[in-house]
């Protein structure tokens, strides 16, 4: 019997955790950081492979779909569209992170495992202003753009290219048809990369099990199962309920795109299964152009997951200092994160900067952030997952609202 890549990345997942526990478990310190170093590579491998698609899957069929929809007036329609079900889905997130960090209450029980004072948390602190984000977003080169996977500033510009390529006309012809074999041979490409994915996975697994061990767990069992509650009900409950009011077949929609979920839990990287996503969304029934142009932008405008876990983990850090925020305060931070929020696409370590501004802001002990990083790694897979969901929703209903999702 052939297995598919969910079981194969299932046995990856449980032989990870397998053979971490054994090296935890019997090799000294330093021997241990040896072999970590030696199963990051394969995780490492893994990822580097999927970024060196990325830019050219994302330029080609982007370029091709919005040379296809023709001009700025229909592009901007749908992008219109697009950022207004982004900031909907981003005020859902937030807002479920929150009422569940204040019933739940996981920060409540850490007391007694404060850090001390002023320690050092390794994470700067950066703060969002107009001119950063405009920076970020628009490209200064767009080799540049692509060497480093900037995907919003891709984006921009395939955007300009596709429209220029579209209104020269016949002369732009070639250029499309090129585009779109370039486009073909990427997602091929993909198809050799992902046979990699369950060594990845067992690798990455295997390496955080075997550096942290598996007792770690015990200490923040509550605040893992208070936050994996949390992103299973939006999962569960609140992107269904979306699907339902726009007409989408959600259940059906998520049988497409499981493996692209199960693959970012198990790298803890939403990027990691873009290629992927995007291949199965056109399978779904939803246009090359649609899902060229909304998935991308999703990447950079519509993390769930990290947008939960942002109020969540402010939350559960007040929490654990006894720190009551008020309601003012609570909605201040809303709506501060946001706004915050959307400009932090493609900083290392992005949801706990972001955060660490957030605390600032409420004069929060920066040290707090500290109590996050034994099981950040945990956590982290569940919204990369959650966030793959959250995008693939987000392409169905655009694709619905342009009548562009084929019912089957």
């Amino acid at each position: 019997m052939k297995l598919n890549v969910t079981a194969k990345i299932f046995i990856g997942m449980t032989l990870g955790i397998i053979v971490g526990y054994i090296l935890n478990q019997s090799l000294s310190t330093e021997t241990l950081e040896e072999w970590s170093k030696y199963l990051n590579l394969l995780s490492k491998i893994f990822l580097r492979l999927i970024k060196m698609i990325i830019g050219p899957l994302v330029f080609s069929i982007l370029t091709v779909g919005i040379a296809k929809l023709g001009d700025f007036k229909l592009v901007g329609r749908i992008g219109l569209k697009t950022l207004g079900y982004f900031y909907f889905a981003t005020i859902l997130s937030l807002i479920t992170g929150l009422v569940a960090v204040n019933i739940l209450r996981p920060g409540d029980g850490m007391q007694g495992k404060l850090p001390a004072a002023g320690a050092e948390t390794g994470v700067e602190t950066k703060k969002m202003t107009l001119e950063n984000f405009f920076e970020h977003l628009i490209p200064e080169s767009i080799f540049q753009a692509l060497s480093t996977n900037e995907i919003l500033q891709i984006v921009i510009f395939a955007i300009f290219f596709g429209v220029a390529t579209a209104a020269i006309g016949d002369k732009g012809k070639v250029i499309i048809k090129g585009l779109d074999s370039v486009s073909e041979i990427m997602f091929k490409v993909v198809g050799y990369v992902m046979q990699f994915a369950p060594y990845a996975v067992f690798g990455a697994v295997a390496r955080v099990v075997a550096q942290k061990g598996l007792g770690i767990l015990a200490d923040y069992l509550y605040l893992i199962i208070c936050f994996f509650a949390t992103l299973i009900f939006f999962v569960l409950v609140v992107l269904p309920a979306i699907c339902l009011f726009a007409k989408v077949p959600y259940w059906k929609l998520l049988s497409y795109v499981k493996n692209a979920l199960f693959l970012s839990f198990g790298t803890a990287s939403s990027e990691a299964s873009m290629p992927l996503q995007i291949e199965k969304l056109k399978e779904f029934g939803i246009s090359d152009r649609i899902v060229s142009f909304v998935l991308p932008l999703g990447y950079s405008f519509n993390l769930d997951g990290s947008m939960m876990y942002m109020t969540f983990a402010t939350g559960f850090i007040a929490q654990a200092y006894g720190i009551d925020l008020s309601l003012g305060q609570q909605i201040t931070m809303l709506l501060t994160l946001l706004i915050t929020s959307k400009g932090i696409a493609g900083v290392p370590r992005a949801s706990l900067v972001v955060i660490a501004g957030t605390m600032a802001m409420f004069n929060l002990p920066s040290e707090g952030l500290i109590l996050l990083f034994a099981v950040d790694w945990l956590l982290d897979m569940g919204r990369s997952a959650t966030s793959v969901a959250g995008n693939a929703v987000a392409t169905a209903v655009v694709a619905k609202w342009e009548g562009e999702l084929k019912e089957s």
